[in-house]
């Protein structure tokens, strides 16, 4: 089978974006193809995306409060352009969705928080995200928040605090995947010491290859495999490469190639950060519709159609149904 046609064949699940925030601040109109950024509803297909996660990311002007009442803004967008565009795309909050969304041919759109922060520290508040169809929460964004100390306070050597653990437990018990991107080491391995359900590190690279702190060392991949979670390939340059000139597609494999030395072909993603970075793009990942690039080279690479598509998206829809439903 050729590339595109694998490509085309499989569910392909990027585990992040930041589109949401685009949208609402008018930078580009979701269902219009644009020069700008990296994602919008035409690109989107063009790449031959399947399911796409949608965080929501809350600015620093909207903390402590005013952040529930931000994160229903940015969930309006999105339901918005669901209703404009549903001909070509769903809700997801089951695998059965996503598989369902595959057949018809749309996009399933999966809501993530991009930290605990949404929360205000109330569970009840979670229990509600839920219903509206949150699926999946980055613990913290880089900076500390109720739940856990976030890589930038690494200093500290702080993980969880006891809101922390209890939203741990809640998440477990409601079916929404854990993500320990942006969380400081101690915080992730509390996040993996206690998760009964798989964990993701949604948008993150390898130390080994990039010196970046927001990058995972070889013992929390293995981690992750022990979990049965996995870790989605990011595709920002300075995630990528220690020179930002350097970053381009082959790097980036480079640690798709890393990730599964270490952790195993299961436990494997890809997580692009589209529209949470300053262009330019990895040189061949300009944007979202230069997904199929992907597939091309990992058969260039040498792996096996079955092993394209558990890192396309398979290994995340083994931990979406597993926590979801």
């Amino acid at each position: 089978m050729d590339a595109l046609t694998l490509h085309r064949d499989s569910i392909v699940f990027d585990g992040h974006c930041d589109t949401l925030l685009e949208i609402l601040y008018g930078k580009r109109q979701f269902g219009e193809r644009s020069p700008k950024g990296h994602i919008d509803l035409p690109r989107l297909q063009d790449g031959g995306i399947t399911a796409q996660v949608f965080a929501v990311y809350l600015e620093d002007q909207f903390l402590p409060a005013g952040a529930v009442k931000q994160t229903l803004r940015i969930l309006d967008v999105l339901y918005r352009e669901l209703a404009a565009h549903a001909a070509a795309m769903s809700l997801a909050t089951r695998a059965a969705d996503i598989e369902q969304a595959k057949k018809e041919g749309k996009i399933a759109a999966v809501i993530g928080l991009e930290g605990a922060e949404a929360l205000e520290g109330d569970l009840g508040v979670l229990r509600v995200m839920y219903r509206l169809g949150v699926r999946l929460l980055t613990v913290t964004w880089s900076r500390r928040n109720q739940a856990a100390d976030g890589g930038y306070e690494i200093r500290t050597g702080g993980g969880l605090t006891e809101f922390g653990v209890k939203l741990v437990q809640e998440c477990n018990n409601l079916g929404i995947i854990l993500d320990i991107s942006h969380l400081s080491p101690a915080g992730a391995r509390d996040v993996l010491e206690l998760s009964k359900r798989p964990v993701v590190a949604s948008h993150s690279n390898c130390r080994a290859l990039c010196s970046h702190w927001r990058g995972l060392d070889d013992e929390q991949l293995h981690a992750l495999a022990r979990n049965g979670g996995l870790a989605g390939v990011t595709f920002v340059p300075a995630f990528v490469a220690d020179e930002r000139k350097e970053a381009s597609l082959e790097r980036l494999l480079d640690h798709a190639d890393h990730m599964v030395q270490v952790a195993g072909i299961d436990h494997v993603g890809l997580g692009s950060d589209f529209d949470g970075f300053t262009p330019p793009a990895p040189r061949g990942l300009e944007d979202v519709s230069r997904m199929p690039s992907i597939t091309e080279g990992l058969l260039r690479r040498g792996y096996a159609e079955s092993d394209v598509r558990r890192v396309l998206g398979e290994n995340w829809m083994r931990v979406f149904r597993e926590v979801a439903g």
